[in-house]
Formats: structure tokens, sequence, C-alpha cells
């Protein structure tokens, strides 16, 4: 396991387009928390209100999970790139089980979500600690579970990527075969479905881990939207993000490298 690991920084650590695309995401992630305090509601500029504790953790990660969508098409990358530069079977040549290829890319999301949502721990810590008054260690972990929720989220996220990037491995194809399902194909099926039913879908059941804020709000003048709590989510995200690395296993198995 851990030549695994070494092998996979190798080839991580002075690969470009790793550094660009994080880079990218916390460019972006900066920007969007930063800008957030001009957020007009009800007429009103929410200002500094924004990053108080408690509610700072919530308002973090339902923005980082539009980003995640970066951290899928680095792992498609990361993938498809290993087929181009037939990495993947060399690899198998020098002794690794196929299995191996799969793990290692496994250990490869883990360690990207872990960034990805240390960066919303700090930026929270940042932004949080100077515009709340009377903060105290329980304040500051209160509500900081949804960092936990994020960090499955952005698992998933990747994992669906992951098996894209093994079932068509040519990555322009792969990125937009991953876009579309995400953004169009699956929310046109919630569309056709009742909510009782679409729920339950992978990435609603995702997109439930970190719900908007001030959801109750909305809802109490549109009507209630059906859709599974974070706690709820958590363990059916976790069963896809399984059942989406034994695909990949099961392609990577039955298909020539």
């Amino acid at each position: 396991m851990t030549s695994l690991i070494l092998i996979e920084f190798r080839k991580l650590l002075p690969y470009r387009t790793f550094w660009v695309i994080l880079f990218i995401y916390l460019t972006l992630l900066l920007l969007f928390v930063y800008g957030s305090s001009n957020i007009t509601i009800n007429g009103q500029q929410a200002g500094s209100d924004i990053y108080q504790f408690p509610g700072i953790w919530q308002k973090l990660t339902y923005i980082a999970s539009y980003f995640n969508l970066l951290l899928g098409i680095l792992l498609i990358i990361l993938i498809t790139d290993e087929y181009t530069f037939r990495t993947f079977r060399q690899q198998v040549i020098d002794g690794l089980f196929r299995s191996d290829l799969v793990l290692a890319k496994l250990f490869v999301v883990v360690f990207i979500g872990l960034v990805a949502t240390s960066v919303l721990a700090i930026l929270g810590l940042g932004f949080g600690i100077p515009n709340t008054s009377q903060v105290s260690v329980s304040l500051l972990l209160s509500g900081s579970m949804h960092l936990v929720y994020y960090f499955v989220q952005a698992l998933g996220y990747m994992s669906i990527a992951v098996l894209f990037g093994f079932l068509i491995r040519k990555n322009g194809l792969a990125i937009i075969c991953f876009l579309l399902y995400t953004k169009v194909i699956e929310p046109l099926i919630h569309w056709r479905l009742p909510d009782d039913t679409d729920k339950f879908f992978p990435m609603k059941v995702l997109s439930s881990l970190t719900p908007m804020p001030g959801q109750a709000v909305l809802d109490s003048i549109t009507g209630p939207t059906i859709s599974l709590s974070p706690q709820e989510a958590v363990l059916p995200a976790i069963a896809y993000i399984a059942v989406f690395y034994l695909l990949a296993y099961l392609l990577l198995k039955l298909r020539d490298l």
C-alpha cells in the first residue's frame, strides 16, 4: 500500500496540470468567498455577517460544492493521461495488479479531497475569526460537520469522474460526458421522476450533502423541497462511491490496457 502511494506521488508532484487545476480551484474559491459579502439580501448587503461562526461552515461548503467539477476534471485528466502514455500497461508489466491501479487512484482521490477540505477549514478560520465576536472552541466546532459532508461530496464527484475516465479513456470526450451527466442528463431524469424517487439518484444525493443556506426560508415561500438531509445522504453517498470504484475495477479488469 505504501509503495502505491509513493508511486502516485512521484507522478503527481511534478505534474504541472495537477498544480494548475488546484491553483484555479483555490483562486476561484477565494474570490467567491471574498465576494460573498457583497451579496444583496432583501435590499441589504450581507456584509461581514456572512462570515460569522457557526454559519460560515455551511456557506463555505455550499460555495465550494460548485467547484467539485474542477476536481472531477482533474481526475479524468490524470486517468486518461495514464492510458495515453501507456503508464497503466507498464505498471501491470512491472508486477502491479489491475486492482492496484484502481486502489492507487482511490488514494489520489482521498488525498485531493483532504486538501480541498483543509483549504475550506483554513478559509473558514481566516474569514470567520476576525468577523465573529467572542470566539470560543465550541463555537468554532459548531457546524464544522459540514466540512465532513463536503469531504464525502468531493469524493463522490471525483469517483464519478474516475469511472468516466476508465470508461472512455479520452480526456476531452470523458470530460464532456462527465459534465453532461452531472449537469444535464441526471437533472433531466429528475425532472421526469417524483421527488420521492429522484432524491436517491447519485447527483442529488451528493448535492444534499451541502444544502443551500436559508433553504428552509425559501421552502416556506416556494413550497417544500423533497431531498435528503446531509446526515441522511452520507451513507448513500459512500455506497455510491463504492459502486463507482467497483465498476471502474470491472472495466479495467475486462478490457485491454
